[in-house]
């Protein structure tokens, strides 16, 4: 049985939230299609990590017997950190698009599970495995929009996920999602919605198709 990790980051709930919505859709998708399956769930915009602090980044580097209480504290929470992704078969992360780049929580996230030698580098525990960010934003920075070069989140992903990882990362860009509240961009709200019902159809069709090979 495979095991799917559900990560989301959106500061607001599920009935607010584009990026939640749509992995939902995902994990939705998975169950339906792999319903013996296992999801893991953490969600840190409600329970947010702490940022990284300097025992738990020393105590990566040093040998476990000579952390002091405090490193071994500290790096207690990266390792379960890691160990849960470690565990998953595939992950669904929403990282929805605030101020051009990912939510602080994710960041948080990353950097406890960010560690030289173990998830990062040639020999990543993680290489090869699935991973798909959802990450919705109010406007269009797609290639030839005006904005196009303000998409810190992207590119910043792949970086760290796809490369120092070395997972199969995969995105999920529902955009537009400010048009139907925001009067000045009413004349996009079919252009939302389009986006909309793409990244819906998206997330469910990478969730059966993952679902299927994993149970294969």
């Amino acid at each position: 049985m495979a095991t799917l990790l559900h990560l989301d980051s959106s500061l607001f709930p599920a009935d607010g939230s584009a990026s939640r919505a749509v992995t939902a859709a995902f994990r939705k998708a998975w169950e339906e299609q792999h319903p013996d399956g296992t999801v893991v769930y953490r969600d840190l915009a409600a329970t947010p990590l702490p940022h990284l602090e300097a025992a738990g980044f020393t105590a990566a580097f040093s040998a476990p017997e000579k952390h002091t209480p405090e490193q071994r504290a500290a790096f207690a929470q990266r390792l379960e950190l890691v160990e849960e992704l470690e565990q998953a078969d595939a992950v669904v992360l929403g990282a929805p698009m605030y101020n051009f780049t990912i939510p602080s929580t994710v960041k948080a996230w990353l950097d406890h599970v960010i560690i030289m030698g173990r998830t990062a580098g040639d020999e990543s525990t993680l290489k090869g495995k699935p991973l798909t960010v959802v990450t919705s934003r109010g406007g269009s920075y797609a290639p030839g929009t005006p904005r196009a070069g303000f998409d810190y989140v992207q590119n910043y992903l792949e970086a760290v996920l796809g490369t120092m990882f070395g997972m199969e990362v995969d995105f999920v860009v529902p955009e537009l999602t400010m048009a139907p509240t925001n009067p000045a961009m009413a004349d996009l709200i079919p252009l939302y919605e389009a986006s909309r019902d793409k990244a819906f159809q998206e997330a469910a069709d990478k969730a059966k198709a993952l679902a299927t090979r994993l149970a294969a």
